[in-house]
């Protein structure tokens, strides 16, 4: 009986698929997922390497940290103004010349002679980011179809997931042992072959066209959409007031071997990838639900770290929980974002990937400024806990208990 109640539903999304261009969509899906894990390769990577740019570069770290903050800044500037400049471009033909702006901008970082053009480079890299998940976005949600826009986002995400999980830690590897300038060569090649699956696999089809630059405009004149922002950027936070802070948590607080650092990490990746996957199911089925239990399960994790993480049996669990409770509220923000302007649904993409990026420096800024103040490593936890519940507080006061209209 299933089967049979299966096979016109199998059939339906096969004829759809055929009357849209789209010959397979699951090599469609993965070649934007191996776009994003490219990206999030090169962005996560820079971090595994900032020591050993900064010896060759002759420049102290705290100088050599403006190549990561200007790709942040490329992330929050640069891609939303591309979007813009880009609204009436196919969104086939966006992502394809914004894989030649990654190629560039990372290429580039490869042969940077100062820590000056190095930044420079790096910020043209940004600006790849969040134009590129707004597209990505588009694109599987296309191929979804209707009402699955927390699913396609999902999708995207999960490169970037991916890229935590093996992408950095390999590109961290590849640089110390190669050089630094060896690891943006890695993430060139892995951008080239992201480029020739989007070549392939891309659909070619009227129906990805762009918008007019009104249209996009119109978005930012909407009262939801930056509370939207704010509700990213506040609570997505304790990410960041975690994940930045890892190596202090094992090595000072738990008093554990450095070597245990690399598994940290990827416990936390995994936890993310575990929350994406879940979050975009539950994004497009509860307006509310994944973004409210989300922050209000890592708000739990981030007490019992505070209070017990000193030993890595409580430690290691609560990484994973942490990463999986903040990715499964992230497809929430994306369906509310595109809600409230569903006729610029690449730039909400791009605004969502900035809100990340500001949530990545308040809670890195946060997490410091607790250390600073001699309250000891575990501490940033704190920082992250007021910046996640102010995000709660705000998102139920304005949005879910006034009940503002959304639109998938």
């Amino acid at each position: 009986m299933h089967q049979h109640a299966y096979a016109p539903q199998c059939a339906a999304e096969e004829s759809r698929h055929r009357t849209t261009g789209i010959r397979n969509p699951r090599l469609t899906l993965l070649a934007l997922a191996l776009g994003t894990f490219a990206i999030g390769t090169g962005e996560f990577g820079s971090n595994g390497i900032i020591q050993l740019f900064s010896a060759d570069l002759g420049v102290s770290l705290p100088v050599a940290t403006h190549a990561i903050t200007a790709y942040a800044f490329g992330v929050v500037i640069g891609s939303p103004a591309i979007t813009l400049l880009a609204a009436r471009v196919n969104r086939r033909t966006l992502l394809l010349g914004l894989i030649v702006l990654f190629l560039a901008g990372n290429g580039l970082s490869a042969v940077a002679p100062s820590i000056e053009s190095l930044v420079v480079f790096r910020f043209v890299a940004g600006c790849v980011q969040g134009a590129f998940f707004g597209a990505g976005a588009v694109v599987a949600a296309y191929v979804y179809g209707p009402g699955r826009g927390g699913k396609a986002f999902a999708t995207v995400m999960g490169g970037l997931t991916v890229a935590t999980i093996v992408g950095s830690p390999l590109g961290t590897f590849i640089g110390q042992n190669a050089g630094w300038r060896a690891m943006y060569w890695t993430v060139v090649v892995i951008g080239v072959a992201a480029g020739l699956a989007l070549v392939a696999w891309l659909p070619r089809t009227d129906d990805l066209r762009g918008g007019s630059v009104a249209g996009e405009l119109s978005a930012l004149r909407r009262g939801g959409v930056w509370l939207m922002v704010a509700v990213a950027a506040l609570g997505i936070s304790s990410i960041f007031a975690v994940y930045t802070f890892i190596g202090p948590f094992v090595t000072d607080a738990a008093g554990r071997d450095a070597a245990l650092i690399p598994i940290a990490l990827a416990v936390f990746g995994l936890g993310m990838a575990a929350g994406n996957y879940l979050g975009g199911r539950v994004a497009d089925r509860h307006p509310h639900r994944g973004l409210i239990h989300g922050y209000a399960g890592v708000l739990v994790l981030l007490v019992l770290i505070g209070v017990a993480g000193e030993n890595l049996v409580v430690l290691f669990p609560c990484l994973f929980g942490v990463g999986a409770t903040m990715m499964y509220a992230i497809p929430t923000i994306q369906v509310r974002l595109t809600g409230f302007a569903p006729d610029a649904p690449t730039l909400m993409g791009a605004l969502n990937l900035a809100a990340l990026n500001l949530a990545n420096s308040l809670g890195a800024i946060g997490g410091a400024f607790t250390i600073d103040a001699g309250w000891g490593p575990l501490s940033t936890v704190w920082a992250g806990f007021v910046l996640t519940a102010a995000g709660l507080l705000l998102y139920v006061v304005t949005v879910a208990r006034r009940a503002v209209p959304v639109r998938a």
